[in-house]
């Protein structure tokens, strides 16, 4: 099972959009996944599932039961202050350290407004991840200028459709 990572909170956000192909993606190649989007996250995980409160928070522990049972886990990233969002980083710290990601597969997908396509972002993630033992695909797409490149549902520029491609057939095999 692939679980697909929004990784922000804002509801109807493009990243869910992104995922939500993703996932088409995987299904028409037979693939099993599904979504997990932070924007499911209790409003207030950090108070109430963190640290002494570990397990006590049924809705927080459906999210990470869903990265338990993952074999490989696809990040679909936003750019936020030239990094990853905040939530994503406070999801990660609530999970089972070190064995939610321990020896498990990832691939990163990256979204901008602007011309960075979340290079830097992706670049912090995937030291995290490598820190947690997590292997990363090489292959990391960098969608810059997301809404000139992309309607809601389709990529709309022909490399980038080609780059998702790619993606996804490398980490079927990865």
């Amino acid at each position: 099972m692939i679980t697909i990572i929004s990784g922000t909170n804002r509801p109807g956000s493009t990243s869910r959009a992104i995922a939500e192909l993703y996932a088409r993606m995987l299904s028409e190649r037979g693939i099993a996944n599904r979504i997990l989007d932070l924007a499911d996250l209790p409003p207030d995980f950090t108070s109430t599932a963190l640290y002494d409160y570990t397990g006590k928070n049924e809705a927080f522990n459906k999210l990470t039961g869903m990265i338990a049972s993952a074999e490989k886990i696809v990040f679909i990233v936003p750019e936020y202050n030239s990094s990853y969002p905040g939530v994503l980083k406070a999801f990660i710290d609530g999970l089972d350290y070190p064995f939610s990601f321990k020896d498990k597969k990832a691939a990163l997908v990256g979204l901008s407004s602007g011309m960075q396509g979340s290079g830097l972002a992706l670049s912090h993630l995937t030291d995290v991840l490598n820190y947690l033992g997590m292997h990363v695909l090489a292959t990391r797409l960098k969608l810059a200028h997301i809404e000139k490149n992309f309607d809601g549902t389709t990529i709309t520029n022909k490399l980038y459709q080609e780059l998702f491609e790619q993606q996804v057939e490398q980490f079927i095999r990865f």
